[in-house]
């Protein structure tokens, strides 16, 4: 279960922006890549604070965070709704202002792509499937939203025939080095907010972005065995880079949607048969549902409630053997509110027969 995301950042409900960025400053400082070189428990933390920021820095978010929680950014088919960080860089790059002045161009500061070529965005996208996918693996098609290079002027942000300009302020560096005592402090340039490029001739078509949004649908395969929390990279199918850079990857999430018939205990399904008490005593040939579809089960005669009757290989497949699992049926025993005169007649005959102490018609004991 993910955690709370002012919990991660150590700070009340209340905090307001300013307290909201000191607290990710801090954890950011200690836990950064380059102060902890190799940690990878440090790295995720790194990670674990910039997804928490990058959603309560942001008003809009962290109203719709605060209202909703993390499924906020877990509706289906919302390609990059996850908030969180697969590439440092990219940390680096949302967040170069407080990484530009925090750090001063040290320990990742000085990171800022500016106008190199940098990789793009990883996606995610929560994807439903059915039991019956699991069992037989499947072929989804995905329609989502994302940012690609603008064809128009090839990702520069500038019309086609013109080129950015080189920022004077900073030389094409991103960043501006001030000194504050014995100290020299790296912010990104004012000019060009840290790209190192100024767009005299906007494109039209981007409004001197250099990216637009355009609908993507790709068809993916989905493996026999998967279960909730199954997440499947399909590389090259993220965001376009940035100047060249590579692209991003998509991660598929899967989530199973439940099943009333059935519930699953790893590659096994559980599930209800219910049968009647003389099947019970005397055993039986019954008909139940399976996730193959209906079936006989033969129930050994003095059967007890709640007995686990298993049918062997009618469970999931195993994702990495492809073992199916078993389907365990748990016996629910009908007992019938009124009997016939017959039947009556017959178990109190059954009863005498045991010598079993039994109710007369008229409520009192007799055998």
């Amino acid at each position: 279960m993910a955690r709370d995301y002012y919990e991660i950042l150590g700070v009340e409900k209340t905090a307001s922006q300013d307290e909201i960025k000191k607290a990710y400053r801090k954890l950011a400082m200690k836990f950064h890549p380059d102060k902890n070189p190799g940690d990878k428990a440090a790295e995720d933390k790194f990670k674990e604070a910039s997804e928490a920021y990058s959603v309560l820095s942001d008003t809009d978010k962290r109203a719709k965070y605060d209202r909703f929680g993390h499924a906020s950014y877990q509706n289906m088919g919302g390609a990059g709704a996850h908030p969180g960080f697969d590439n440092i860089e990219d940390i680096f790059s949302s967040f170069s202002d407080i990484f530009g002045d925090f750090f001063g161009g040290g320990m990742g500061g000085g990171r800022r792509a500016g106008n190199r070529p940098r990789r793009g965005a990883d996606l995610r996208y929560m994807l439903e499937v059915s039991l019956k996918d699991v069992l037989d693996g499947v072929e989804k098609d995905l329609e989502f939203e994302t940012e690609k290079n603008c064809k128009t002027c090839s990702g520069s942000g500038s019309e086609p025939g013109k080129q950015p300009e080189r920022c004077a302020t900073c030389g094409g560096a991103g960043q501006v080095v001030s000194s504050q005592g014995f100290f020299s402090v790296a912010t990104n340039c004012p000019a060009c907010r840290g790209t190192g490029q100024l767009i005299r001739y906007p494109c039209k078509t981007c409004k001197g972005k250099g990216r637009t949004l355009e609908e993507k649908k790709i068809r993916v395969t989905i493996p026999k065995g998967v279960s909730t929390g199954t997440r499947l990279r399909v590389a090259g199918e993220g965001e376009d880079g940035y100047l060249g850079g590579g692209r991003g990857d998509l991660y598929v999430e899967i989530r199973v949607r439940d099943d009333a018939r059935f519930e699953r205990q790893g590659d096994d399904l559980h599930g209800k048969v219910e049968i009647s008490y003389v099947q019970a005593l005397l055993g039986s040939e019954v008909e139940v549902d399976t996730i193959d579809g209906k079936k006989k089960m033969v129930v050994p005669n003095g059967t007890a409630p709640n007995h686990i009757l298993k049918m062997r290989g009618l469970g999931l497949p195993n994702m990495r053997t492809g073992q199916r699992g078993d389907l365990c049926l748990h016996v629910q025993l009908n007992i019938p509110k009124k009997l016939t005169k017959e039947e009556e007649k017959l178990l109190r005959e059954i009863a005498t027969t045991r010598g079993e102490v039994v109710l007369d018609k008229k409520g009192f004991f007799s055998l």
